[in-house]
């Protein structure tokens, strides 16, 4: 109940700051981050493992859902595509864990998130390259969703069914399995649990979430760029679920409300405070080393702990 409190309250300062649009607006970001912050909440919390290059799963889903609503195929099956298409991607993703070690792994899905971004801007016939792309309001059986009202129903909705299913899983024999390896892996293998491939649905269904919150980001954006899904995104979703809370579902939701409704609270302090030298750019990342720290001094387990 408290995290929806929390919506509210970040919904009255968007709407302060810009106005009701803006805070629609707002709210389908919020969806939409969160949606892809549980991806990242299956793979990290639940699983055990590291990714820092989710970004390049959303990159991936938003591409594929431009390019199919491009040849005229619509919204919720473009947005399955997608989902499907960031699900391939988590799995090759996965497929360097069966050889290296956590430190290593990790920083081959790094290495995934950089060649994911060149490939976006090297293809440029089929993503546009550098020049961008435009993409069309998202369009469900006829019913063209272009106002934010629209837009924030749709992801809050998709965001509410994602996290039944995820509830559903992590209480399921793969969610024990997936828990299991990561409290103890020797443990796990040693009861008949196979980790890896355990921890390879993880990454698939992770990126999944995160291809069909990518898919939903390029409807709401209206244009995409390669640089959009570089690395600031995918340490942006890191961000996003240690703050709310790594091991619950709902942290997803109070990490993504922090990181939309910082910038609103920078933009009310600096109209209250309009001889305030530092740079809007400037202050976010101080606000964000702020309450990283402040979170690892006096909440390490982020805003919401393991729990629901």
């Amino acid at each position: 109940m408290i995290q929806y409190v929390a919506l509210a309250a970040a919904f009255a300062l968007s709407a302060l700051v810009g106005g009701v649009d803006n805070a629609f607006a707002q709210a389908a970001f919020v969806g939409t981050l969160a949606l892809a912050g549980l991806g990242l909440v299956l793979i990290v919390g639940l699983s055990g493992q590291l990714s820092l290059g989710h970004g390049a799963m959303m990159g991936l889903g938003a591409y594929a859902q431009a390019g199919l609503v491009g040849m005229g195929i619509d919204g919720l099956p473009a947005l399955a595509a997608a989902a499907t298409v960031g699900a391939l991607g988590g799995l090759v993703a996965s497929i360097p864990g069966r050889r290296l070690g956590d430190l290593g792994f990790a920083m081959s899905t790094l290495a995934l998130a950089l060649v994911v971004e060149e490939g976006l801007l090297r293809l440029a016939p089929l993503t546009g390259g550098a020049a961008g792309l435009v993409v069309p309001p998202l369009t469900v059986a006829g019913w063209r969703l272009a106002s934010p009202v629209a837009q924030a129903v749709a992801s809050l909705t998709l965001l509410g069914a994602a996290l039944w299913l995820v509830g559903r899983l992590r209480n399921s024999r793969l969610g024990r399995a997936w828990r299991a390896g990561r409290d103890d892996e020797v443990a796990a293998a040693a009861v008949g649990i196979d980790v890896r491939h355990a921890r390879l649905l993880a990454f698939v269904c992770g990126g999944a979430l995160a291809g069909l919150a990518g898919g939903l980001h390029a409807h709401w954006l209206g244009f995409l760029s390669p640089e959009q899904f570089g690395l600031p995104l995918s340490f942006e979703l890191l961000v996003l679920v240690f703050v709310g809370g790594v091991r619950s579902l709902s942290g997803a939701l109070w990490g993504s409300i922090v990181i939309v409704s910082l910038p609103q609270a920078i933009a009310m302090l600096r109209q209250a405070l309009p001889g305030f030298e530092l740079g809007a750019a400037g202050l976010e990342l101080v606000a964000f080393g702020l309450i990283v720290v402040a979170l690892v001094i006096w909440r390490p387990g982020g805003l919401r702990p393991e729990g629901r």
